[in-house]
């Protein structure tokens, strides 16, 4: 009823003073005998106005968290946030500055949170970049986007967890064929290069995606999904067969405020806990204020599933143990390792310990940096709240440089220094067959350090990678039937193996086999030398329509 009253005056008078108007819409109510209150007119009014009423400056430094805090419906009273001012004031400049660097490649919106890794505390809440962006009142910290590779180190987290893998543990980055229902998912890593046998370590690192899908492959899907709920990710309520092996390299839409709760979870050694903006405790986006009602309903585990809101989401819980957050941490502050990727000297090394991971989504739509000291947890989006993709513009040259300065300001007094290792860890010399990569000393939990010295394969048994079962080829009736081949390839492990077609040895299957299709459906495995199935795939060659008068 206040707004229908308030509308009503501001059609008489659009730009009239906000006294005017409460003033107007308050006469309209009586006239025509309606129950709207003055107070409720006077909040309508106030909020219409940008939600400032009373004397003083009309410049706000935080007007997407006052949006947040001040719902309509509150009453009017004095609230004291966590927001630091300073803080507050460096963040917003700091992202102006790095936007305006890189607005010739087509950026125009960014996002920063920064909060207090014991107490949950949000120090500084930048929603948007103002008077920057087409968009601004769009409120980038809650605002849902495509994730990239930020969610890999809770993958490897459940990994390590599940006793699944150690860092230390070998994966191949090689060409990979996933079936799924609209053909075969082939991921790519961002160097478009691939990098044969690495460690964990490596693979997370210097994020890497082949690795990182073949790890979901070892977790399971829904179990990774089960633990991004837990983290407090609300908008994953789709189930896995609709995310697929893309989950891995982030196809999910998450929000700043989700991720950087997420990564303060491993900062705090695997507890997670809500983040507050005022002087109650608040989950998701849920802020309570002294003398007035909840602002705003949905909580971050409130999503249609039932099954997945499994835990009170007010209530702090363990979702990692310390060892394996340890690990994660670790891994993220390793330098040497991130090279593979990033090189030594980027944006992502400071002068103190921090743990950090950048991300990119499709088409460069999506800019993420986030990371943790001992004491902060700061997050930064940049890209186009639009949609449109910004041009060359990635996790390390986007959102790291603004990443990098906020850390810096935060720990200029005290760095930060590496976290002690929890007592369930062990260190253990480490070799790594073939050279894959030089010899080190690496932690591991307890009872998942090698038998011996060197490093096996942690990849599962052998398999077939090409072709994948459902696999239909079609024969160009252009191209002379001897030029056409089809692919055979193997994941191997020593040289006694063998290609078994339709019932017929073709040979061995340690080198890659280019077979002449033949019309009709196809059984291949993979057998032993005694002949027992290792893998089977079942596939389809259909015959041209026409033949080639050359033929």
């Amino acid at each position: 009823m206040a707004e229908s009253a308030v509308l009503a005056a501001l059609l008489r008078a659009p730009n009239a003073d906000q006294e005017a108007v409460i003033r107007r819409a308050w006469v309209l109510q009586q006239t025509q005998g309606q129950a709207a209150t003055l107070e409720e007119i006077t909040a309508t009014v106030v909020l219409a106005f940008h939600g400032y009423a009373g004397p003083g400056p009309r410049v706000t430094l935080a007007p997407h968290a006052a949006r947040r805090l001040l719902q309509p419906g509150t009453r009017l009273v004095p609230l004291r946030s966590t927001l630091h001012g300073a803080l507050q004031r460096f963040a917003i400049e700091t992202l102006r500055r790095q936007l305006f660097t890189v607005r010739a490649q087509n950026v125009e919106d960014g996002a920063v949170l920064v909060v207090e890794n014991t107490t949950g505390e949000v120090l500084a809440y930048v929603g948007g970049s103002d008077d920057l962006s087409r968009t601004r009142y769009v409120d980038g910290v809650q605002a849902r986007r495509q994730a990239g590779s930020t969610l890999k180190p809770f993958l490897y987290g459940l990994a390590f967890e599940r006793h699944l893998l150690t860092p230390a543990s070998l994966l191949e980055d090689t060409p990979l064929n996933v079936p799924v229902p609209g053909g075969l998912y082939r991921p790519q890593n961002y160097d478009e290069q691939f990098h044969g046998l690495v460690s964990a370590r490596t693979a997370l690192a210097s994020s890497l995606n082949v690795p990182a899908v073949r790890t979901l492959a070892l977790v399971g899907a829904e179990p990774f999904l089960r633990q991004l709920r837990e983290l407090g990710f609300a908008g994953l309520t789709k189930s896995d067969d609709y995310y697929g092996p893309a989950l891995a390299l982030g196809s999910a839409d998450v929000s700043l405020w989700e991720q950087v709760n997420a990564y303060r979870t491993l900062a705090n050694g695997g507890v997670w806990s809500p983040l507050k903006m005022s002087s109650e405790t608040v989950s998701g986006f849920r802020f309570q204020v002294s003398g007035s009602k909840s602002l705003v309903s949905n909580a971050s585990l409130e999503v249609s599933n039932p099954q997945s809101a499994i835990r009170n989401p007010q209530l702090a819980a363990r979702l990692y143990s310390a060892e394996t957050a340890f690990l994660v941490s670790h891994i993220l502050a390793d330098r040497e390792s991130r090279s593979t990727t990033f090189g030594l000297e980027n944006p992502l090394a400071t002068r103190f310990w921090s743990a950090v991971k950048t991300g990119t989504s499709k088409d460069m739509r999506d800019n993420w940096c986030i990371g943790f000291s001992r004491r902060y947890t700061v997050g930064v989006w940049v890209g186009n709240f639009s949609g449109e993709p910004m041009r060359d513009v990635s996790g390390i040259t986007g959102a790291a440089p603004v990443w990098l300065e906020i850390m810096d300001r935060l720990e200029r007094e005290t760095p930060s220094l590496p976290p002690q290792s929890p007592p369930g860890l062990l260190v253990e010399h480490v070799v790594f067959p073939q050279g894959i990569e030089p010899a080190r000393r690496e932690w591991f939990l307890a009872g998942t350090e090698p038998q011996g010295a060197t490093v096996a394969l942690a990849t599962g048994h052998p398999h077939i990678l090409t072709p994948t079962t459902g696999t239909l080829i079609a024969l160009d009736p252009d191209i002379p039937r001897p030029l056409q081949r089809m692919a055979f390839q193997a994941q191997v492990h020593g040289s006694q193996l063998r290609w078994l077609l339709d019932g017929v040895d073709l040979g061995a299957a340690t080198e890659l086999l280019l077979w002449e299709p033949v019309p009709g459906p196809h059984t291949l495995s993979l057998v032993d030398k005694e002949q027992r199935s290792l893998d089977t795939v079942g596939f389809a060659v259909r015959g041209s329509s026409m033949t080639r008068a050359t033929e």
